[in-house]
């Protein structure tokens, strides 16, 4: 029974991803994002109940990467289709309003690249190239739940938001090392990079939903930084 435990995990992962999915195209925004956390949840304990139980096998990884795709891109892209048909269209750009919705789906395909690298990539084992699924799906949900109303106002439009969509693709699978919160021990000189995040994490917290969005970006920033100036 317990040899199944981790799977089981791993399942209702995907179906949180599934179910975003679904509340995504119905625009019922702040389901999908609860969907898409719930999900980020069941991902993160199914790795832990596997390493716990001493249990591992291509099964399980193969099914983890297949609930990843859908939770953390096909979700995230469904949101993202939405809100193209809620954005403002300038004039000189009104003729694409009837395709240029399904670019979302870009982003799937690249969060699906990028846990195919991850997979392979031996270099990852401490830390991440490129950012993870989670992340990148957490951002674009609570983005969209936290600041819909500017979103869909005349101060942006469709053109940032197509822009917006191939920057985050670009991060999924660009060359940049970005840490990973694994503490081997809690000296500050080994996790300096680390503790200046969760501090910064606690600056954003009174931002709200929006604050997920924000902590993305703190990461994405500090790790550049901490990459560039070799920290």
């Amino acid at each position: 029974m317990l040899i199944n435990f981790p799977n089981a995990l791993t399942c209702c992962n995907l179906i949180c991803g599934c179910m975003a999915t679904g509340a995504a195209f119905h625009a019922h925004f702040g389901w999908a994002l609860a969907m898409i956390i719930a999900g980020a949840v069941f991902d993160f304990f199914d790795g832990m109940a596997a390493r716990a139980l001493g249990i591992s096998g291509p099964i399980g990884k193969e099914l983890d990467s297949l609930a990843d795709v859908v939770t953390f891109g096909v979700a995230p892209s469904a949101m993202i289709f939405q809100l193209f048909g809620l954005v403002e269209y300038p004039s000189w750009m009104s003729f694409a309003s009837t395709w240029l919705p399904y670019t979302a789906f870009v982003l799937a395909a690249f969060s699906a690249l990028r846990l195919a690298k991850f997979n392979l990539d031996t270099r990852q084992s401490t830390s991440f190239i490129g950012l993870p699924t989670p992340a990148n799906a957490l951002f674009w949900a609570s983005l969209i739940v936290g600041e819909l109303p500017f979103l869909c106002s005349p101060r942006f439009n469709a053109a940032f938001l197509f822009l917006f969509l191939l920057a985050s693709c670009f991060f999924l699978i660009a060359e940049v090392p970005l840490f990973a919160l694994k503490f081997k021990n809690f000296s500050w000189k080994d996790n300096r990079i680390k503790y200046i995040f969760l501090v910064g994490c606690l600056v954003l917290l009174p931002l709200g939903i929006t604050a997920i969005t924000a902590i993305i970006l703190w990461y994405i920033l500090l790790s550049i930084c901490a990459w560039q100036l070799k920290l």
